[in-house]
């Protein structure tokens, strides 16, 4: 089988993408596909047309269809997973600060066709107006940190909802809190997937199987965060780097 992956990316910070698909390549035994969702090629291929700016005094991006501030390049086009997969099979979809510790077969060996969606249901809220790592607003939504990594059963009929259209009409926080399905159509996974220190359940000292450092890495100049298992991103950054792998 083989396992289709789509990444988040962000031209500001592309390594973590590239870092992120590397190691979903060294953990894994199987066959696996990934695709990085670069916003600028989407539009040019006419599935991505959401207009947004970027504020000159601060840099924060501006979605024109809802007003509001978003974090990355590809926070609306990550919804674009089922389409892009032709309403086909399972995809996985993660974020671009993210990487794997272990074979990414036993993750989709979780999948269970009655629901629409499978992730890890975080219960993240913050302080409204605080800064990320990146200098980006937080976001206080329903279902916070849900949508950063998913597990997408693109076949299933709620998701026919999830059109090109609606991708580019929709409120951002109408896609990220998962509001075309009802709570018997979202599927959990275990904390150990989408792991964030300070944020998920205590795992004991154990190996998180995906890491995700969304309050910023060590790809950021002045990343300062004691971040425990900070050193298994840097592990791999590395191995990316002594390997020679494309970039861009």
């Amino acid at each position: 089988m083989l396992h289709k992956v789509f990444i988040g990316y962000d031209s500001r910070e592309a390594v973590a993408s590239h870092v992120a698909a590397h190691s979903i390549i060294r953990h894994t035994c199987s066959g696996v596909m990934t695709n990085y969702l670069k916003h600028r090629e989407l539009r040019r291929d006419g599935f991505f047309r959401r207009p947004w700016l970027i504020r000159p005094h601060d840099g924060e991006f501006i979605d024109l269809v809802d007003g509001k501030p978003f974090s990355t390049e590809f926070s609306h086009t990550r919804f674009l997973v089922p389409a892009l997969s032709f309403y086909h099979g399972w995809s996985l979809f993660m974020d671009a600060d993210m990487i794997f510790t272990d074979d990414i077969k036993k993750l989709f060996d979780l999948r269970d066709d009655k629901y629409a969606v499978m992730c890890v249901p975080h219960t993240h809220n913050v302080v409204e107006d605080s800064i990320k790592m990146d200098h980006r607003l937080q976001q206080n939504y329903r279902r916070k940190n849900w949508s950063s990594f998913v597990l997408w059963n693109c076949a299933h009929p709620a998701n026919r909802a999830v059109t090109e259209d609606y991708v580019n009409t929709a409120s951002g926080a109408e896609m990220h809190s998962f509001s075309w399905l009802s709570d018997d159509q979202i599927g959990f996974l275990p904390f150990t997937y989408n792991y964030i220190h300070g944020v998920s359940p205590d795992i004991g000292g154990a190996r998180p199987s995906v890491l995700h450092l969304t309050n910023g890495g060590p790809w950021f100049d002045d990343y300062s965060e004691k971040n425990p298992y900070a050193s298994l991103w840097e592990y791999e950054y590395e191995d990316w780097k002594r390997k020679g792998e494309p970039r861009d």
